[in-house]
Formats: structure tokens, sequence, C-alpha cells
């Protein structure tokens, strides 16, 4: 049986109970991410670095003088310079961040193995529309039948932890730094290097 006996003769109980083991599981890998990289020195350090480099950047450009041409090219070195320790900061923060990356990896398999286990051909949700060909092959995975809008546990255990870590990390405070949003592994090229 999927889901407890309570809940068994409600009629969205396969839904609810997705829903609430991806709220679950999201609590899990933020308590993890929290214990392995949140509560550390050196993330902290990395993390204000940023912030104070993001603030000086931002003050640098909006403090233009158009009286001084002479200085022009120093204010310009200078803005490159925090620029590179602002981009160095970041990337030090997504390796940093990567470590335990691997282990709510870990969790995230193992909680969709159950989850796939419990609901293998089991509609859990209907959708009030009928998707496009890719979100359809995604949302009808692994159903028997035609109906478009059958809805299998994968793609709702999907959006449901896109969207619940991602408002748990901002209301526990876990989001990026914000000189550090475009950053990452793989950013976005700069265009004065074009």
């Amino acid at each position: 049986m999927a889901t407890p006996q309570f809940l068994s003769s409600f009629k969205y109980s396969d839904s609810l109970t997705v829903v609430a083991i991806s709220f679950c599981t999201a609590v899990v890998c933020e308590a993890i991410s929290w214990l392995l990289i949140y509560r550390t020195n050196s993330y902290k350090s990395l993390k204000s670095s940023i912030d104070k480099a993001a603030k000086k950047l931002e003050t640098m450009k909006t403090d233009q003088n158009p009286n001084k041409l002479s200085n022009k090219k120093s204010k310009t070195k200078k803005i490159d310079r925090v620029e590179t320790s602002l981009k160095e900061s970041s990337r030090d923060l997504s390796l940093f961040k990567f470590k335990s990356g691997a282990v709510v990896a870990l969790v995230l398999i193992v909680v969709f193995g159950f989850l796939n286990s419990l609901f293998d051909g089991k509609v859990v949700a209907k959708l009030p529309f009928k998707p496009i060909g890719i979100v359809m092959k995604m949302s009808h995975r692994g159903l028997q039948g035609e109906d478009s809008t059958d809805c299998s546990m994968v793609f709702l255990y999907f959006l449901c932890s896109i969207s619940i870590r991602t408002n748990l990390q901002k209301f526990l405070g876990f989001s990026p730094p914000r000189g550090a949003a475009g950053a990452g592994l793989f950013p976005m090229p700069d265009p004065k290097t074009n």
C-alpha cells in the first residue's frame, strides 16, 4: 500500500504523500547542507567577502564622475580588479558547496527510488491542461493509458522538489549571496573579453 491507512480513502492522498515526502526531503537536504556548509567559518568568510565585493562594485559603478577623465582608466582597472575578485570568490563558494552536493544527491536518489517503487505505474494527480510533447513525456512517464492529463509521481516530485527547496533556502536564509547570483561553475561570459 502506497499511503498510510488513514489517508487511503482520501481523494488526493497519493498527491499529498508525494508533496509531503518532497517537503521532508527538502528539509533533510537543507539540514545536511547546514551541517556541511552553512555553519562553517570558511563559508561565512566567503559569503561576507562576496557581499563586500558586490557592494564595493555597485558603489564604484554608480559613483561615476564625468569631470575626471584622467582617472577613468584607473577607475576601470579598479572595477576590473573587484569584478575579478568577486568572480574568484563566487567560484570558490561554488566549489565549497560542491562537496555537500554529492551527499544531497545520494539522499535524493534514495528517496526517488523509494517513491518510484511505491508509485510505479500509478496516477498520482490530474493535470488541468494537456501538456506539450516533452512535458507530456515527463508527466506521463511510467503510466499506462493514453490520457495525457494523468500525472506520474516523477513529474509531481520534480516540480515539488524544485519549488519547495528553493523557497525553503530563501526562508532559512541559505540563498546564495547577492553578488554570486549569476556565478557558479559555469558563469555567464564576460562581454569585455570579446
